[in-house]
């Protein structure tokens, strides 16, 4: 990378990391803690947990056209600034309802598009796989230290001190965007219909958008399952199952930088990114199987090896084959999809286990990764420059 882009790269990294960190710290301890306040049930619990995810998903579309249209900076500050005013009211909430309100805020302040269309502004195709991994990279790092320090400072602050926390990072999150990340260069603004046309009619970004829906709804049922797997099965508490999962995120991100030098420099994208499918899938399948921890952090660092190579590749293959002037458009469509694959797999997890067991909802989950073997063949893996209309 050259110093713009690694600039960009690294102001990004940390605007996400921040935003991302904030979020993450409650997701350990919300629903114990949103049991205390006033009008709780469990399916209210529950909403309050997942309603973030939903609005994102209804968002990114609108903050990706917004942002060929406006600007990519202004948009992102925007989105920055509802998740910050999402923050304050949940910390400020003293009702079920009223968290739920602040933390459906939290997520209309959906940047995710945005934020991966401004990195795509701003980098060349060459090093755009490297670019969008270090922010993925970036996320998994936020929500590995959100597991270990979260219920810590809850214990200090209160849940409410966390969600204030949450507020002051997004805040600092605005200072690095405005003062670290480079300017992209100035372009016409993309109509409305044209964004839209770009985003829903491209027959090529069709693949893209039902590759992350199936990796995202297989994730959320991973963490449907495994948790309780854990807990059921090899006796890991649930205070004590970080000490699994952070090893294997960790050393799953180790062959990413080798799996990204065979995808871009060799030219062997497709079939890095079919054999990630094929990983992810054998080890989902695999867990069913495990009798100890140990082989089951083997087998989550299997499937983490595949996903995050997956999790990196796409986006970089949306921003190629989108036209420059709707890709703003094309990758929150692309977002879109991989939170309602989240929704998705949760839901269907959640159902599956309660019907036919663990076992079951590991077996779909591997499945599905299977049957986007069906259709990942059609994926755009190579896009000339020139034909993905890039300006910048």
């Amino acid at each position: 990378m050259n110093a713009l882009e690694r600039r960009a790269v690294g102001g990004l990294a940390l605007v996400y990391w921040l935003r991302m960190l904030g979020l993450f710290m409650v997701l350990p301890v919300l629903a114990a803690y949103a049991d205390d306040y006033a009008g709780a049930t469990p399916m209210l619990v529950g909403l309050a947990v997942g309603i973030y995810g939903l609005t994102q998903a209804l968002l990114q579309l609108p903050f990706g056209l917004a942002s060929d249209r406006l600007g990519r900076l202004p948009v992102i500050i925007v989105g920055l600034g509802v998740f910050l005013l999402g923050s304050l009211l949940a910390a400020s909430a003293d009702s079920i309802e009223m968290l739920i309100a602040g933390r459906a805020l939290q997520g209309a302040g959906a940047v995710a598009a945005a934020i991966n269309a401004l990195l795509a502004d701003l980098t060349r195709p060459a090093v755009r796989t490297t670019a969008m991994a270090i922010l993925g990279i970036s996320i998994g790092m936020a929500f590995l230290i959100a597991l270990m320090i979260g219920p810590v400072f809850t214990a200090w602050l209160g849940l409410a001190g966390v969600f204030h926390l949450a507020a002051g990072f997004a805040l600092v999150s605005m200072l690095v965007l405005w003062l670290m990340v480079p300017r992209p260069q100035r372009r016409e603004p993309t109509g409305l219909l044209t964004g839209l046309r770009a985003a829903f009619a491209d027959r090529r970004l069709h693949p893209l958008y039902g590759g992350i829906f199936v990796l995202h709804a297989a994730m959320t049922a991973v963490f449907v399952a495994v948790p309780v797997l854990l807990s059921r099965r090899l006796g890991v508490d649930a205070a004590d199952q970080w000490s699994v999962f952070a090893p294997a995120m960790l050393l799953s991100i180790l062959p990413l930088p080798v799996l990204i030098w065979l995808a871009e420099r060799k030219g062997h994208q497709a079939s890095v990114v079919l054999g990630c499918i094929v990983l992810a899938a054998v080890a989902l399948v695999g867990m069913t199987q495990v009798g100890s921890t140990g082989a089951m952090l083997l087998a989550l660092c299997l499937y983490f090896s595949g996903f995050n190579l997956l999790e990196a590749s796409m986006p970089s293959l949306v921003s190629q084959a989108a036209q420059a002037d709707a890709r703003g458009a094309a990758l929150g469509m692309y977002s879109t999809s991989q939170f309602l694959g989240a929704f998705a797999g949760g839901a269907l997890g959640g159902w599956i286990m309660g019907g036919w067991g663990l076992d079951a909802v590991l077996i779909v989950a591997g499945g599905l990764l299977a049957a986007w073997l069906v259709f990942a063949p059609r994926t755009p893996w190579r896009i000339p420059a020139a034909a993905s209309g890039r300006t910048g």
